[in-house]
């Protein structure tokens, strides 16, 4: 048995250590550790609640808001606000946003080096590409010899000068790529081609949220903005049509270029990937994108649900008070239990180490990520998540687009629960959100059209109408997955504070009955060709998109990236 780690994992938000042991070209057991310390929970304690959303939302730039949506619905739960339509469906624009925003990049430029070989697009016959592009991505504008040549020229200019850049570091000429160099030399323009429209179409946070990342406009009971159609600034006519424009550009992309590369992806790996990476099974997701006014049960455009054991025949319920973080594994310690309800969780850090490798797998601390469990149960969340509770509820289009998916890559619908499913699942829910976009926008306009300008409700802002002690919670999904702020309020201020982090279920150590995390559980079995370049570690790793920022915030400087074999 050998031990092989990776530390740290590059092309995702933060620091993360993923250890291994492996034998006979095939991973036997692992381990994720966090190395870094989160702490904002403890910055917030004493603060005025309704501020508490610029804070949270520090917790990652990458994710940008979805924390400070996550801190005002909590307050807002706490004290029995509901928000005016119109900030609902703002929310929703700038949330909708994020997520086709941040899964685009994830797809070109955090994961597609896991499978695209970049150098091998030099020996690509750029007519074929542009053949293939035809085929792959019909109608997109760039789908000539001429821009297949010179991305290829391009790309050239960095091998020539020795210096890679942004491609350097990468296992190029690994057996385990497989594309055709007309393929690689496709993706890596579409790479570069994404770069350029994700500057565009986030603008759309710039004016509706003042900036990105960290938008400004948000507000417990509502959104903070001037809404009115001959405004000199703010969501006037131009500004609306300003978003329009944006969103046919985020649909055009992605329903020609980011579907169409997915599926040539998945259909060139899906043996072995449609089987590997398949983690616990257990899907959880809070819901996103509400459809009406509602402070308790709003219709959701992505349901909230459980799958339990990969069924995906029908969708169980999700109550709140079945969460607990387990801290068996992890540097802190706590009063009361070592597995607590986030609203009675506590951030008290005791790094104990020692760092790996483990002395014992079912005793040692490893990881400053705490270990979420619903029922004590594993449970995975994330695109994946919603995707197979949606389908699994019954979501009419949800079905239609994994339906139509699996058909065009010939896989069956436990391919799912695979590191091509977490792949496919991602890029459905983008076209999903990407044409929802135009739904709420067009709400949106209808709302000021008629009058209603109203964007946020005042009645209970002044902390004398509160009462002295309160406490809610702030269920959201970001990209990566459920997302849940947890706050209880005593004469004005935050007494406790919590939150749970899609990272911090997904990367989360084994819990005090020795059951491994999502990323642990999804590394078993992995091949490996070639410890020394252990891609397929990656591949599964990447394909839920670890953002160890959100989970954790200081970290221990070391030495740089490392793989160390013993």
């Amino acid at each position: 048995m050998t031990r092989l780690a990776i530390d740290p994992v590059t092309r995702i938000e933060g620091h993360l250590r993923i250890e291994v042991e492996h034998s006979s070209g095939a991973v036997t057991d692992a381990w994720s550790t966090g190395t870094m310390f989160r702490g904002i929970e403890l910055i917030l304690k004493g603060r005025d609640p309704r501020e508490a959303w610029m804070f949270a939302q520090r917790a990652c730039g990458v994710c940008t808001h979805v924390h400070a949506l996550a801190s005002v619905r909590a307050v807002e739960n706490a004290l029995g606000i509901t928000i005016p339509p119109n900030a609902r469906i703002l929310r929703n624009l700038m949330t909708g946003v994020q997520f086709v925003h941040d899964h685009v990049i994830h797809f070109y430029h955090l994961h597609a080096l896991d499978w695209v070989d970049v150098v091998s697009a030099l020996s690509a016959d750029p007519a074929a590409t542009a053949a293939l592009a035809q085929t792959t991505n019909p109608g997109w504008s760039t789908n000539t010899t001429a821009s297949f040549t010179a991305v290829q020229t391009r790309l050239q200019r960095f091998v020539d000068s020795g210096q890679l850049g942004p491609f350097s570091g990468g296992y190029w000429g690994h057996p385990a790529y497989t594309l055709a160099p007309e393929a690689n030399l496709l993706l890596v323009a579409h790479y570069l081609e994404a770069l350029e429209w994700q500057r565009e179409i986030i603008k759309i946070h710039a004016i509706i949220g003042g900036k990105n990342p960290h938008p400004q406009s948000f507000t417990v009971g509502g959104m903070a903005l001037t809404m009115a159609p001959s405004a000199p600034a703010g969501l006037n006519t131009a500004a609306l049509a300003t978003i329009s424009t944006l969103i046919t550009k985020i649909q055009n992309f992605v329903s020609t270029v980011l579907i169409g590369d997915v599926t040539l992806l998945a259909s060139e790996y899906k043996t072995p990937w449609s089987t590997l990476g398949t983690g616990p099974g257990n899907l959880l997701s809070y819901g996103e994108f509400p459809e009406a006014d509602s402070s308790t049960a709003p219709a959701l455009f992505f349901p909230a649900g459980r799958v339990t054991g990969k069924n995906l025949a029908s969708a169980g319920s999700v109550d709140q008070a079945s969460i607990a973080e387990s801290i068996a594994r992890s540097w802190y310690t706590a009063t009361g239990g070592d597995s607590l309800h986030p609203s009675a969780g506590q951030t008290t850090p005791a790094y104990t180490g020692p760092q790996p490798p483990y002395d014992s797998i079912t005793t040692t601390k490893y990881s400053w990520l705490k270990a979420p469990r619903y029922g004590g149960s594993v449970y995975e969340v994330g695109p994946l998540a919603r995707i197979g509770v949606a389908y699994a509820a019954g979501n009419a289009a949800v079905r239609q687009a994994v339906d139509g998916f699996l058909s065009r890559c010939g896989l069956p619908a436990s391919a799912l629960f695979s590191t091509i499913g977490r792949i496919a699942a991602r890029a459905l829910e983008t076209r999903l959100i990407a044409d929802r976009l135009s739904t709420w926008h067009a709400a949106l306009k209808a709302n000021i059209a008629a009058g209603d300008l109203r964007i946020a409700d005042s009645a209970k802002w002044d902390p004398a109408t509160w009462p002295a002690t309160s406490s809610g919670w702030g269920p959201t999904e970001a990209p990566r997955g459920g997302l849940g702020h947890w706050v209880s309020i005593s004469n004005g201020v935050i007494a406790n504070y919590q939150m749970v982090v899609p990272s911090t279920w997904n990367g989360s150590p084994r819990d005090a009955a020795g059951n491994r995390g999502p990323w642990e559980q999804a590394l078993l079995g992995t091949p490996l060709v070639d410890p020394a370049r252990p891609i397929e570690i990656l591949r599964t790793v990447h394909s839920y998109d670890p953002c160890m920022a959100c989970a954790v915030h200081v970290h221990r400087p070391g030495a740089g990236p490392t793989i160390v074999t013993t």
